[in-house]
């Protein structure tokens, strides 16, 4: 019960520093780069993916010797070039 209650208590403070530190930038005249530093990074954690699976657990992901075996009998396409613009766009 007290990793739960350790982890609530981590996650506030941390929150309560990034309030102070995006507030201290917003209101204080003198506010450097260490509030700067500390709301860009909490916003940053903010973009990191939290419902991610390992590759092996995630429903469709196919397996990367499927790639494998894929490239290795040249059974992989790739895309047709594109048309030069001045190569015309037909017969006349």
């Amino acid at each position: 019960m007290a990793r739960p209650i350790a982890r609530w208590g981590v996650a506030l403070a941390l929150g309560a520093l990034w309030w102070w530190a995006v507030l201290r930038l917003v209101l204080a005249p003198g506010a450097g780069a260490l509030e700067a530093a500390v709301a860009a990074g909490g916003w940053g954690l903010s973009l990191l993916p939290v419902h991610c699976v390992p590759k092996a657990r995630a429903a469709g992901a196919v397996d990367s010797r499927r790639w494998a075996q894929a490239w290795q009998s040249g059974r992989v396409t790739t895309a047709s070039p594109h048309r030069r613009s001045d190569a015309g766009s037909g017969p006349w």
